[in-house]
Order: C-alpha cells, then sequence, then structure tokens
C-alpha cells in the first residue's frame, strides 16, 4: 500500500462475539468486543487506530516480540482510550486469555499463520493483514481451522470495500464492456528504493529474535531482515507479488469470478536495486485462465505504469476497457462501438476513507455478530493469494506451472510442487499443514 493509505486513520462501529461451551451466540445490543493486538508495527497501529474509533471496541491486551514496539503500542491505546492495554511478548498469551474475543493479527507475513490458526482453535475471531499467508499450504491450514471451529476470518485486503472499487467491479461484471479477454495488474512504485547492504550484527535490546524468527530458517539478525524490509526477503514473505499484488489481483479476482488459472509463467529478477534484498525489482507474470489472460507487472524504485499510473488493474473487453486505482476508474470504449460512452468515476481526494478500510473492519465486526462471512473472507484470501503465490514459484522454479486447484499442487513436478509448502523451523509445527 502507498504511504498515504499507511496514514489513513478512520472510524468504525462495532459489533461482538461471546462464547459460550465452545458455541457462539448472538451479540447483545450492550456486548462489546474485546480485542487483543498482536504485531504493533506501522499497519497495526493504522488498524488499530480504525478499530478504537469504535467505543464499543476495547483493546484489552497488546503483544511484539520487540519490547519497544509493544510499548508504543500500549501508549497508543492509552492516548486513544485512557486506559493502558497489558503490553506481552509472546503472542500465545493474548491467545490463551478469556477476555480477548477476537484477535488483530499484524505482523510479518511469516507469522500470519500460526496466530489465526491458533485463535481459531480457541474460538477467537480474526482480522489478519494481507498476505494471508506465506505459502498455500499455509493459506489451507487456516481455511480449515476456521471452518472447523466455526469463526470469522477476515483478510486485509480493504480495497475489497471500498465503493469506487465495488462500482468498478460491477461495471466490469455487467457485460457493458462486452467479453473480458485481458486483465492486467500492475504496482510501479518510485517509494521503494534500495535498502544497503548493513552488515550482520546483534539484535536490538529488548527483542527475542528467535521468537520473530519463530518457524522461519535460523538466520543471523540483519537489520534489512527485520521490520518492514522483512518483505523483500523469501523467508518471511514474497516480495511486491504478495505485499501489493493482493490488493490488485483480489480486484481481479473479484470482477472475474473463481476460475483457476490453468499455467502460470513469471520471469524477473533484480536488475536495478544493488542491495541484500531477495526478491525481484521487477516481475511479470501471466496466468492462462481458461476464459481470460492475466498479466502481472511490478517494479520497484521507479517507473511509469500505463497511462503513467503507478499501479492499477485494467479489464479489456470486446466493446472497452475500464482502468481503476486509487483514484477512482473510467471507461473507455473501443472506437467503432458506439453503444458505450467514455465515463469517468474520481474519488473524492478529501475523503479519507476512500481505500476502504473502515467499512472493511465494519464487516469483520457486523459478521462478527451476524456469524456471516466477511466480504474478504478465510476462504476468498487463501484463494486470492494462491494467485500471488503461483506466480512467485513460477519464478523461482524457472517452471511453466500446471495448476491442480483439486488437491493444490503442480502437475507433474515434485520439486516445485515442494515449494506450495515451506519448512517450519523446530519446534513449530503448522496444524494439518504439509511442512
Amino acid at each position: 500500500m502507498s504511504h498515504s493509505s499507511r496514514r489513513t486513520f478512520i472510524g468504525i462501529s462495532a459489533a461482538v462475539l461471546s462464547r459460550l461451551a465452545g458455541r457462539t451466540r448472538a451479540a447483545g445490543p450492550n456486548d462489546r468486543i474485546r480485542l487483543g493486538w498482536i504485531g504493533c508495527g506501522g499497519i497495526g497501529k493504522v488498524n488499530i487506530r480504525v478499530f478504537l474509533d469504535s467505543p464499543e471496541v476495547d483493546c484489552v491486551a497488546v503483544c511484539d516480540v520487540d519490547d519497544r514496539r509493544a510499548a508504543e503500542g500500549a501508549e497508543l491505546v492509552e492516548k486513544l482510550r485512557g486506559k493502558r492495554s497489558e503490553a506481552v511478548k509472546d503472542f500465545r498469551r493474548i491467545i490463551e486469555r478469556k477476555d480477548v474475543d477476537a484477535c488483530l493479527v499484524t505482523t510479518p507475513d511469516h507469522w500470519h499463520a500460526l496466530p489465526t490458526v491458533y485463535a481459531c482453535q480457541e474460538g477467537k475471531d480474526v482480522y489478519v493483514e494481507k498476505p494471508l499467508a506465506t505459502s498455500i499450504a499455509e493459506g489451507r491450514s487456516m481455511v480449515e481451522a476456521a471452518k472447523r471451529h466455526n469463526r470469522v476470518v477476515q483478510m486485509g485486503t480493504q480495497w475489497r470495500s471500498g465503493d469506487h472499487y465495488r462500482e468498478a467491479i460491477e461495471t466490469v461484471q455487467s457485460g457493458r464492456l462486452g467479453k473480458i479477454r485481458l486483465v492486467r495488474a500492475w504496482a510501479y512504485l518510485d517509494w521503494v528504493g534500495g535498502i544497503g547492504k548493513p552488515p550482520d550484527g546483534d539484535p536490538p535490546p529488548g527483542v527475542d529474535y528467535d521468537l520473530w524468527l519463530g518457524p522461519a530458517p535460523l538466520r543471523p539478525f540483519n537489520p534489512n531482515r527485520f521490520h518492514f524490509n522483512f518483505r523483500w526477503f523469501w523467508d518471511y514473505a514474497g516480495g511486491l507479488m504478495t505485499d501489493w499484488g493482493v490488493h490488485l489481483l483480489n480486484l481481479a479476482m473479484w470482477a472475474m469470478g473463481r476460475e483457476h488459472p490453468r499455467t502460470v509463467t513469471s520471469t524477473g529478477g533484480k536488475f536495478v536495486v544493488d542491495d541484500n534484498s531477495e526478491t525481484p525489482d521487477t516481475q511479470v507474470a501471466v496466468y492462462d485462465f481458461p476464459s481470460y489472460t492475466l498479466i502481472w507487472e511490478h517494479l520497484l524504485a521507479g517507473g511509469l505504469g500505463p497511462g503513467g499510473k503507478p499501479h492499477g488493474l485494467s479489464f479489456t473487453g470486446s466493446d472497452g476497457t475500464l482502468i481503476v486505482d486509487g483514484d477512482g476508474y473510467e471507461v473507455t470504449p473501443e472506437p467503432k462501438k458506439r453503444g458505450l460512452r467514455p465515463f469517468k468515476r474520481p474519488v473524492d481526494p478529501n475523503f479519507r476513507g476512500a481505500d476502504g478500510r473502515p467499512a472493511h473492519i465494519r464487516n469483520f465486526l457486523d459478521c462478527m455478530r451476524s456469524r456471516q462471512q466477511p466480504a474478504s473472507n478465510v476462504d476468498v484470501g487463501h484463494f486470492v493469494a494462491t494467485i500471488g503465490h503461483l506466480g512467485n514459484v513460477a519464478l523461482r522454479t524457472g517452471a511453466k506451472i500446471t495448476w491442480q486447484p483439486e488437491n493444490e499442487s503442480v502437475a507433474g513436478d515434485a520439486a516445485t510442487d515442494m515449494m506450495i509448502a515451506r519448512p517450519y523451523r523446530k519446534p513449530w509445527t503448522l496444524p494439518g499443514g504439509k511442512t
């Protein structure tokens, strides 16, 4: 997400979960939701502000492996509510609490799956940031845990709840563009430059580095493999393909429906950025769906996207093309098609809720009351994240992926299929997973 959207702080209203003998009842009008916040970094602070804009939501405890960040989280809650939350280091201390109804998981990507699965097992609902997980196997484990324990799990792809995005998707689905044959999604981000090559060293004081690594491989501490920049290392994340790609691919899948790609190819590399990061600064992935082609493109450290837009999504049909981004959407007819008129729908730049975050969190809380599935429920999140993961698997193996959605495997290539799951460092194990 952009720096501006990372600073979007606005409000919501809430509902509540109450547990009795492992079964969920409807929340009463005076019930409150008691939140446990896991991961007190930048996007976590954005989300907690939105959650606590609702007077019905309390944050009873915060957690971070970094004492400094945990203290900052507790101080922020105190500033917003006048009461300081308890701060702990181990997320399991949050999940085991009887006074926690739901967990907000805003950790690095490699710590999305286990807190979500454990929280579901303990009868708690979960709002977990995107991408859903760092592997397809992790995502499957999260889906099964939510289903088995009847939990509400929302992935934090807030664009799914944005009004102008919904209008754009409805236009695509209306048939006004004709038969959609090509979908393009891109992120050309000039705010992400090189991160340098700092030497390995000791973790900062107050950091439990072994717990920060968790199921990831044991590595020497390097400041670039830590806060924020973790997303550029394969051990913890999937680079821009899963960081920004999940937002844009989410819109593509929303518009085009629950089709699975038949094959996936990808190419790219580090062509511009000279640092110790691992994920590509340039990547193109091509997805062969049964009824259309999808192309993903990203560039780090500069470049102009289609139409000069740094990020966006285009749907090209037989009668016209729709382009949508954070500023709005527009429709351009094919020159020979007279039945479709050009149309623009800009977003008011002064409207702070343009990214859909308040509505997305409201949707989660309302579903806690109704026990209905939220907009980006765990099944949707897993489907969308899988599309991003397949692009990275194709890139890293150099193979043309033939996807078998019925058993979530790659046809005919055991070595490539192994990348669907990540090995876990002992003693961590993925419940129901094939790590």
